[in-house]
């Protein structure tokens, strides 16, 4: 009898002893099965990036359980074998259990204990969906630039429609909605608060509820600083459109005005009546080498016959791109931080390097991806 005693007491001393440490703390659980020996990351979803907080190698059965502290406001994780990522949600104290299968764990994936964490996997299966129709369009050959960009746009405008109704709209305090408004299309932002009127809306109504319901939070403060920025931004794009209308030049082409390596202004449309390589590059990239070797040898080949390349760089490092263009022939410019999202957006360019082909009367003629033979198609332009 005394000896049941002291096993009872043992257990409920082990079981104090458990809820102490787990008190405050978040939780996430689960098994990700097929993936013996790989190391599973728990990372944290800072506004400056993945920061690794956590990690485990895993077993036979892929077990692992995560811990941290209760945060102030939402915050976001994300676990993460190679670059097979799951983004998870965390507001207060919960456990988020997760089971997945690898490799295809980035789509394949159950998620308990969190309604946030349910809708950001509906939001992440729904972005897959749209990068991929994007694809086959932008990849489909029988398409000009322009169609291919036109359908794009509308693909994409339907699910920024659906996005803020169903999503952002509906529970603007939610860490979901938040999520949704930082999804991407390629190296794009799927939402633009400093261009797009609606956009900037959806930022603002999130951000007011943020503030409300969780203020002084980083991420609240961060929204509110974005609102603002694309109020001002709004206010200026508004007093601009007020021009005398004999200064509108006709196009057939986005003109994009860029600094170029020797600091003067260069100007895509200025290229008219040449043939032209609108091509998109960051020299820090692994094979940059290799591709600006090849960029030499169709300039050498075509450039005397009319053809003019007009490299955009979207390299963070100005200093660093200057020293590795100065010595290439052709233009060189360069898209700084607060210019390259426009200037993606622009051109709906969703990786990079990419590179588009331009007649001589200024005119989208193809995108890389809808170009078979490309000696062919400069043989066609010149």
């Amino acid at each position: 009898m005394k000896r049941n005693i002291i096993k009872i007491a043992t257990c409920a001393v082990a079981a104090v002893a458990l809820t102490a440490c787990t008190e405050g703390k978040f939780q996430i659980v689960g098994n990700i099965t097929n993936a013996k020996d790989s190391v599973l990351y728990l990372e944290n979803m800072s506004l400056d990036g993945p920061v690794k907080t956590d990690s485990v190698k895993l077993g036979e059965d892929g077990a692992f359980s995560f811990t941290g502290a209760k945060p102030d406001a939402p915050e976001f994780y994300r676990l993460r074998i190679a670059a097979q990522i799951i983004n998870i949600s965390i507001d207060s104290t919960e456990t988020v259990t997760v089971k997945a299968e690898y490799p295809g764990m980035a789509s394949k994936y159950t998620v308990e204990g969190s309604d946030n964490c349910s809708k950001i996997k509906e939001l992440t299966l729904m972005q897959m969906a749209l990068q991929q129709k994007a694809r086959e369009i932008a990849q489909n050959p029988t398409m000009g630039v322009k169609a291919s960009d036109d359908s794009i746009r509308k693909v994409v405008d339907a699910y920024r429609k659906e996005i803020k109704q169903n999503y952002i709209y509906k529970e603007p305090m939610k860490s979901y909605a938040y999520f949704a408004l930082f999804q991407t299309l390629g190296n794009t932002f799927i939402f633009n608060p400093h261009q797009d009127p609606d956009d900037l809306k959806a930022f603002g109504a999130v951000a007011t509820s943020w503030d409300t319901y969780h203020p002084n939070s980083l991420r609240g403060q961060n929204l509110h600083n974005i609102t603002i920025e694309g109020m001002k931004n709004q206010r200026i794009a508004n007093s601009e459109l007020e021009i005398d209308p004999s200064k509108i030049e006709v196009s057939n082409l986005i003109n994009l005005k860029l600094l170029d390596n020797k600091g003067v202004v260069r100007q895509l449309t200025d290229l008219q009546g040449k043939v032209v390589m609108l091509d998109f590059h960051i020299f820090a990239s692994e094979n940059s080498m290799e591709r600006i070797m090849m960029l030499r040898d169709i300039y050498n080949k075509y450039h005397e016959r009319g053809l003019e390349i007009f490299q955009v760089s979207l390299d963070e490092n100005e200093h660093f791109w200057k020293q590795q263009t100065a010595a290439l022939p052709w233009i060189s410019v360069r898209a700084a931080e607060n210019e390259a999202s426009d200037v993606l957006t622009k051109y709906n360019v969703q990786a990079i390097p990419t590179y588009f082909l331009i007649d001589r009367t200024n005119t989208l003629y193809k995108r890389d991806s809808q170009v078979k033979d490309f000696d062919a198609e400069i043989q066609s332009l010149l």
